[in-house]
């Protein structure tokens, strides 16, 4: 086969082992950061359309019963395209994230119709302080997340949004704002586990309660979707190889729990200290020896 093809098919062949393998084990030895402390916000940032950064209107995003809780009950008037994310501040290249997630309650009034138990967490996002006030998305890449609406009728979630980016499916620029999963459709209030794992700008997987659903490479700017950007930080076809974290709300009421992270760029050398068979990127400068 050509080398491209060949190239791809390995990257590819790679994901498939990797993920599938991450997806089966849950060792107590493995190195998971709690991304939420299960308290409070600290570690995280805001950002909602038309609200400065740090600015939670509402209190949209809130602690209770150590579950992250996207609410608009304090919101005064209709929904107003209030978009929000909260971002962890730590960026990422590669990384395998893991969280479960619930819907909850009644949609806001004047909320999109398409955001009806419609969420998601963004990831390879551009930092929360360079979007600017009226910027209604950030530049990311999402893992969209939706529930049921319609007994009968296929809903999945675990699919890709590009907001102001691009990615390949099936080897190739997919001009879809959205490409769907082939995970199960799942209703009401139910919990629901989700991983994602991220190779950099090359391998891209979604896993759905322990299910591989979705693959895709090369994440990138372009698209359409965001506006409202700093022009000066948009330059279509640049790799996407790092970013924030960001869990999204969007006028329907949802729950975070267990939100945690596993770093897979580190000292890949096993005579340093902090050596890990885990790793899949090298980051020599991490390395810590006696």
């Amino acid at each position: 086969m050509p080398k491209t093809t060949s190239n791809l098919f390995a990257i590819l062949l790679f994901a498939f082992v990797f993920s599938c393998g991450w997806a089966q084990q849950n060792k107590p030895n493995t190195e998971w950061t709690e991304m939420f402390n299960g308290k409070d916000l600290r570690g995280w940032t805001t950002k909602i359309h038309h609200y400065d950064v740090n600015d939670n209107h509402g209190d949209t995003f809130r602690v209770e019963d150590g579950i992250i809780k996207v609410r608009y009950d304090r919101y005064e008037g209709d929904f107003n395209n209030r978009f929000g994310h909260l971002y962890y501040d730590v960026p990422y290249s590669y990384f395998h994230l893991s969280m479960e997630y619930r819907f909850v309650g009644e949609l806001h009034p004047g909320a999109p119709d398409y955001t009806l138990k419609n969420s998601g967490v963004m990831f390879h996002s551009q930092d929360p302080r360079t979007i600017l006030k009226e910027q209604d998305w950030p530049i990311s890449v999402e893992m969209q997340f939706l529930a049921g609406i319609e007994e009968g009728t296929e809903r999945p979630t675990g699919n890709m949004c590009s907001p102001g980016t691009d990615v390949q499916f099936e080897g190739k620029i997919d001009p879809r704002h959205c490409i769907n999963s082939n995970s199960d459709t799942y209703f009401g209030d139910q919990w629901v586990k989700a991983e994602l794992i991220v190779l950099g700008d090359s391998v891209i997987t979604h896993i759905i309660n322990g299910k591989e659903v979705l693959t895709y490479t090369k994440p990138q700017m372009g698209g359409g979707v965001v506006n409202g950007f700093d022009t000066a930080i948009f330059k279509a076809g640049t790799p996407l190889k790092e970013g924030y974290i960001a869990l999204q709300s969007e006028g329907q009421p949802i729950d975070f729990r267990d939100v945690k992270i596993k770093n897979l760029k580190g000292c890949m050398n096993p005579n340093a200290k902090n050596y890990k068979s885990y790793f899949v990127a090298s980051d020599p400068k991490s390395c810590i020896y006696n």
